[in-house]
Order: structure tokens, then C-alpha cells, then sequence
């Protein structure tokens, strides 16, 4: 089960997040917000981590 640990604006910078937490090895997805396999790189998306590791990630963004 996923859990949302946050939006981001667009594409690129949930890629960023997504960078970020797996080189704490955290399991991430990354999904656009309208849900649709091909939405617009432009367009939110959301970030995903497993639900046990939650407060692990939280930890991480406390740190920054």
C-alpha cells in the first residue's frame, strides 16, 4: 500500500523528489495527478512512498 507524501508542480521536479529518496532507499512513485498514463509533463504530480516507511520519509524532508 502507498501512502502521498507530497505535490509537486510538475514532471521534473517530482523527478528531482524521486532522486532524492531513492538515494535514501526509499521506494517512490511518482504519478500525475489527473491519473492519466500520459498527462502533460507540465501538469502536478503527486509522490508516492510506501506506507510503512512514511514517517522514514518525512525524516528525510525534515532533514533538507
Amino acid at each position: 500500500m502507498w501512502a502521498k507524501l507530497m505535490e509537486t508542480k510538475n514532471a521534473y521536479t517530482a523527478e528531482l523528489w524521486k532522486e532524492l529518496l531513492n538515494g535514501e532507499a526509499l521506494s517512490v512513485r511518482v504519478m500525475p495527478a489527473s491519473g492519466w498514463a500520459n498527462a502533460s509533463e507540465l501538469e502536478p504530480h503527486e509522490i508516492y512512498v510506501p506506507w510503512g516507511k512514511l514517517h522514514v520519509a518525512e525524516e528525510v524532508l525534515r532533514k533538507i
